[in-house]
């Protein structure tokens, strides 16, 4: 294929998961169906004023263009003595309708008067932009009336979740923080192995983040429920601990993950943590006391809403569903879920109601959605492929492959990803079946438990793998040799140009190679890209114009007079050159504090941050349109001093806060000292043993 690629019975399987269902997206038609709702009124009198009310609290907008949030919504309703139902049956079957005329015929007969169909251009839904619809109409004065025709009060209850396992850090971290998996599991590194907290000194805050138990220490327990009693009160503490079921096959050498202390509130350690470890430790502290908390209790109310139409004696019956908050339970820790819940008024049988709005909207079925970092890794766990450990490993290795790219918080399959999976199972198809992964995991699993002798476990895997991969050698073609017709004609010859294949990705190619060596670049969809030159010289040569590029990290400009000069500028993403400025000529103010902003340097990318850090911690991108030149790079300085922990020299480094002490060996050891403490080990380590 390509130099630099690699697989691996996990992470060529996690490609394929994302492979095929990019496939299944791609092949997927849309149906289309119909849904009927309503709005009602208690205030029967009001409602034609009402109805005014709320169609143009509808159509208001925020200094962002969003129309009211659902909260909104429901608090406008609640303050109106009106609620939201839903048409359930029609003609004493289930309202299913699956074209326009059946969905109109329901709402004409409950008083709707149908104004004017207008067709929309939209393809959000594939194939099916033709017929989106958008129903124009307004409630005829002569329509049925409603009644509540039964009401339904009971009882639910909310559980608290488990504590956390690796796996369902990673995801809740990636859907309430927005953190990868990698980024997760660096700050819970950082959090295990502790921060200096004032008067305490150097203290780990959590317990070990690499397991897949949701087993807890009885002192653990025993300290979790004090702190509740004495902090929220008796009610709040069920009469025994909750105990919650770990995977088949968990590990129990180590605890869920949880604080190391649970009276170490996160609002205690604000000013000893960064942000991004604050908010991991708050996920992972509610979670935590939650968990042995009290479910939450409410009352759900269901209301059937019935009406006699005149369509031959047909009937009609919506339902409308709310409930309230009756006791937060672990609710009080982790906060109200988000969206809000309707709350419908008081309201009795045979008591008349009256309509606001009756909308008739047409919908159609959604293609199965892309993986996020965090339904990947829920897949991955629930097919029993790799382990939670390796799940960050496993996602970063795939894209850093560009196998895949995360646009948009999903994962999209590249040219590169889609092909290497292709020829990965035509020639090896069990090594990189999702079965045969699960199946090894727990052959693996038998052998640590002594019930499976490895050597027959090996055996077993083996030969046919070698009977595969010998196979594989003799038939596998190259991808190189490999090409596919194209639609495009080369510009310099006429021929037909040919997709064809690099360690970059798909590109077109002459079919009349090597007479003509035309090639251009193409886009994520095989799209010829045209090249567009950019009125600015190079700045190596001083000739030649410039052409916007494009590669992996973005736009640049590069010399068209390539591969005799590689000259090359950065630009945005338009191809306009960015302006070359000092850090001096950069004055920005802190949006947070009002301070002045200063730059700082990730490796070699400016950003700006708060001159007052710690303090405030604020952070921004440069102007637009601006770039710095990256500082010299400093040459760590020889100390004449080995590492006492893995035996190689240690070296002076300069960093943000002045120079250092750091082992050679990064990042394979991360030991690091002040410059006092490395006169400490000097003078007690005596001469240098090995200085190379």
């Amino acid at each position: 294929m390509a130099r630099g690629l690699s697989a691996g019975r996990v992470q060529s399987v996690a490609v394929r998961l994302i492979v095929d269902r990019e496939r299944e997206i791609e092949a997927f038609n849309p149906e289309e169906y119909w849904r009927i709702g309503a709005v009602f009124t208690t205030d029967c009198q009001a409602a034609a004023e009402l109805a005014a009310q709320w169609s143009a609290f509808q159509a208001s907008r925020d200094e962002k263009g969003n129309g009211p949030t659902r909260e909104a919504q429901q608090e406008f309703l609640a303050a109106h003595s009106a609620f939201t139902a839903e048409l359930m049956t029609w003609k004493a079957n289930r309202f299913e309708p699956t074209t326009a005329d059946e969905a109109l015929a329901a709402a004409k007969a409950m008083g709707l008067e149908i104004v004017e169909l207008q067709r929309q251009e939209d393809s959000a839904a594939k194939g099916a932009a033709r017929n989106r619809l958008a129903v124009v109409a307004r409630l005829r004065g002569d329509g049925p009336s409603f009644t509540v025709e039964s009401l339904q009060r009971r009882e639910s209850r909310t559980r608290p979740s488990a504590p956390f396992t690796t796996a369902a850090l990673q995801q809740a971290a990636a859907v309430q923080l927005r953190f990868s998996a990698a980024r997760t599991m660096r700050i819970a590194q950082q959090l295990y192995e502790g921060v200096d907290l004032p008067g305490q000194g150097h203290t780990g805050l959590i317990t070990y983040m690499r397991t897949d138990s949701t087993h807890l220490a009885a002192d653990a327990i025993s300290a979790v429920r004090g702190f509740i009693a004495e902090r929220f009160g008796p009610q709040y503490v069920p009469e025994k601990p909750n105990f919650y079921s770990s995977s088949h096959g968990a590990q129990q050498a180590h605890e869920a993950i949880r604080p190391s202390e649970v009276a170490r509130r996160p609002d205690d350690l604000i000013g000893a943590l960064t942000d991004e470890q604050y908010r991991l430790y708050r996920l992972i502290w509610q979670r935590f006391v939650a968990c042995q908390m009290p479910p939450a209790v409410w009352n759900v109310t269901e209301a059937d809403i019935a009406a006699a139409t005149d369509a031959a004696g047909a009937k009609a019956v919506l339902r409308a569903m709310g409930r309230t908050l009756a006791f937060d339970g672990f609710l009080k820790v982790t906060g109200l879920p988000r969206g809000g819940d309707q709350v419908l008024p008081a309201l009795a049988n045979g008591q008349t109601v009256a309509p606001v709005e009756i909308s008739p909207r047409q919908h159609f079925t959604q293609p199965p959605p892309r993986f996020t970092e965090a339904s990947l890794v829920k897949a991955l766990e629930a097919d029993g492929i790799g382990r939670p450990s390796t799940y960050a490993t496993i996602i970063q290795t795939i894209q850093d492959r560009q196998y895949v790219q995360l646009t948009e918080r999903t994962f999209h399959p590249t040219h590169l990803g889609t092909l290497v999976t292709d020829k990965l199972v035509a020639h090896l198809p069990d090594i990189f079946d999702v079965r045969f992964t699960a199946h090894m995991e727990n052959q693996l699993d038998k052998i640590e438990e002594a019930d499976k002798d490895w050597v027959s476990v090996l055996e077993e895997f083996y030969g046919p793998f070698s009977e595969h991969l010998r196979a594989a050698t003799e038939n596998m073609v190259h991808a190189k040799a490999e090409s596919e017709p194209s639609e495009y004609v080369c510009q310099a010859c006429g021929k037909p140009m040919a997709y064809r294949f690099n360690k970059s990705g798909r590109y077109l190619a002459c079919s009349g190679y090597p007479e003509c060596k035309q090639t251009n670049p193409v886009d994520a969809e095989g799209k010829l890209v045209v090249r567009r030159e950019i009125d600015t010289a190079c700045p190596q040569c001083g000739k030649s114009p410039m052409i916007l590029r494009r590669s992996r990290f973005g736009a640049f400009l590069g010399c068209s007079g390539y591969p005799e000069c590689k000259g090359t500028l950065p630009c945005d993403k338009d191809g306009q050159p960015l302006k070359l400025v000092k850090e001096q000529d950069i004055h920005e103010i802190c949006p947070q504090c009002g301070g002045a902003m200063v730059v700082r340097w990730k490796g070699r990318r400016a950003f700006l941050a708060c001159g007052k850090y710690p303090e405030c911690k604020a952070t921004a991108s440069l102007p637009d349109g601006l770039r710095l030149e990256p500082p010299p790079k400093v040459e760590p300085k020889p100390t004449g001093v080995n590492c006492p922990k893995c035996g190689k020299p240690l070296v002076i480094r300069t960093g943000r806060r002045g120079e250092f002490a750091a082992c050679s060996g990064f990042p394979r050891c991360r030991n690091a000292m002040s410059l006092e403490k490395l006169e400490e080990l000097k003078s007690a380590a005596g001469p240098p043993k090995n200085t190379k």
